[in-house]
């Protein structure tokens, strides 16, 4: 298996949940994973296996596309529709593709879990983001 394949026209919020918006530090397209860098305070892809500890705890989900220096809305949590074909009551990780999300097969030796949701259909995700810190 691999990521998830997202069509960033289809990726929505669902009405309960909690977002927000900040300013993109690279190219970020919408359903991509997403970190705040402490030293910039720009939003940036996260990454499960990046040299940077901060880049592999994903904090949200893309809402928009966006280049370097633009706007980004995000979502933190609650239901998203995500744009993607998922498998109802799955789990879902960030990836080692910067802002990709995948299933826990597809998280490689090495790399440090972060889990970003579970699928309540085969196109919604619920996120709970959680990061416990530990590579596979």
């Amino acid at each position: 298996m691999a990521d998830i394949v997202i069509t960033p026209a289809n990726v929505l919020a669902a009405s309960n949940a909690e977002r927000d918006a900040g300013i993109a530090g690279e190219t970020i397209t919408a359903g991509k994973a997403i970190y705040l860098a402490a030293t910039t305070n720009r939003w940036m892809l996260a990454d499960s296996n990046s040299a940077t500890a901060e880049a592999r705890q994903a904090k949200a989900i893309a809402l928009n596309g966006a280049s370097v220096g633009q706007p980004v809305a995000f979502q933190k949590s609650g239901d998203i529709t995500i744009g993607g074909t998922l498998v109802a009551g799955s789990a879902y990780y960030l990836s080692d593709t910067p802002g990709g999300i995948c299933a826990l097969a597809d998280v490689g030796s090495g790399e440090y879990v972060c889990l970003l949701g579970l699928a309540k259909s085969t196109s919604v995700l619920a996120m709970g983001i959680q990061y416990p810190g530990v590579a596979l």
